[in-house]
């Protein structure tokens, strides 16, 4: 499963993309993929398990799920989820989630929180979990929260 360090690397091979425009699309997603075509790609970014097309008005994001995967300038035998042919190469993902963020990316991702960016800000995790509870794992719930023993009589 993709994801954290191992999303660097398609980010890296693919990083020629950025600037380019995709000048078709194809894949057996359900998403309107055409809405893809034509567009300039701005930025390949990561967050945790995301992968990041950022384009001028929106943004692809790719989730991998469990076992999803990726081809940079070549193919597998199955048919992709979604493919953009760029200028200069393609982007092919397979066995994924898609979804469109209309949002600008800075308001739906903290880039400090994510240990993968450059923003990456250690001090402000370190306090955001000092701040968070933290459960004691060996204590039993309260009993509000317990299931209550039903008595069973004999008829």
């Amino acid at each position: 499963m993709p994801e954290g360090p191992s999303l660097i690397i398609p980010r890296g091979q693919a990083a020629a993309s950025a600037g380019q425009a995709i000048v078709r699309v194809e894949g057996n997603t359900s998403i309107g993929r055409q809405r893809l075509a034509g567009q300039r790609i701005v930025a390949l970014r990561t967050w945790g398990k995301h992968f990041l097309v950022e384009l001028p008005t929106f943004t692809l994001r790719v989730h991998f799920l469990l076992f999803g995967s990726y081809r940079i300038n070549e193919r597998k035998d199955t048919p992709p989820r979604l493919a953009q042919q760029c200028e200069q190469g393609e982007l092919n993902f397979y066995t994924c989630s898609l979804r469109f963020i209309d949002e600008p990316l800075d308001a739906v991702y903290d880039w400090q929180a994510n240990m993968m960016s450059d923003a990456w800000n250690p001090a402000l995790a370190l306090e955001r979990l000092r701040a968070a509870p933290v459960p004691f794992h060996g204590a039993q719930p309260p009993r509000r929260h317990r299931r209550a023993a039903v008595a069973r009589t004999p008829n």
